[in-house]
């Protein structure tokens, strides 16, 4: 089953961006830029997307020279305390995650054993380091039952 964003959960990723979301059909935008007025991306969520017969949910960043694209969103993790947003997915035993920073960054980390999450940090090899730090946080979250849904 596909989890569903509510207009609350976008209206939380906009106040974390510093942005105010735009909804057009099924797609919610939001643009973001730095404040010297030198990087810009636009954000997109696709909510309930049809791709051959299954609904998923799909993050796209647009910026200069760069298009990416998640597919299979499950889940976000918004933190004022880091001005950034992370959307993720899972897959078997890998997990995405594509974060947005809102100073206009964007970083994709994809296919991370999601083991590589929970053990110690200092044992790893600094290039596969940096993503399981960064997707750490979403080892709390059961994939199975998580919900956008506050309870």
């Amino acid at each position: 089953m596909i989890h569903q964003f509510s207009s609350e959960n976008i209206q939380e990723i906009g106040i974390v961006l510093g942005t105010e979301p735009k909804k057009t059909g099924n797609v919610y935008r939001l643009e973001l830029k730095d404040d010297a007025g030198t990087r810009k991306l636009a954000l997109e969520i696709h909510v309930g997307l049809e791709v051959g017969g299954e609904l998923i949910n799909m993050v796209s960043v647009y910026a200069a020279n760069t298009f990416i694209q998640l597919h299979n969103c499950t889940g976000f993790v918004a933190s004022d305390l880091l001005n950034q947003v992370t959307f993720f997915g899972k897959q078997q035993e890998l997990v995405s995650g594509l974060i947005i920073e809102k100073e206009a960054g964007c970083s994709l980390y994809s296919n991370v054993n999601e083991h590589l999450l929970s053990g110690d940090f200092t044992q790893l090899p600094p290039e596969v380091m940096m993503s399981s730090v960064a997707l750490s946080l979403t080892e709390s979250i059961d994939f199975e039952g998580f919900s956008f849904d506050e309870e």
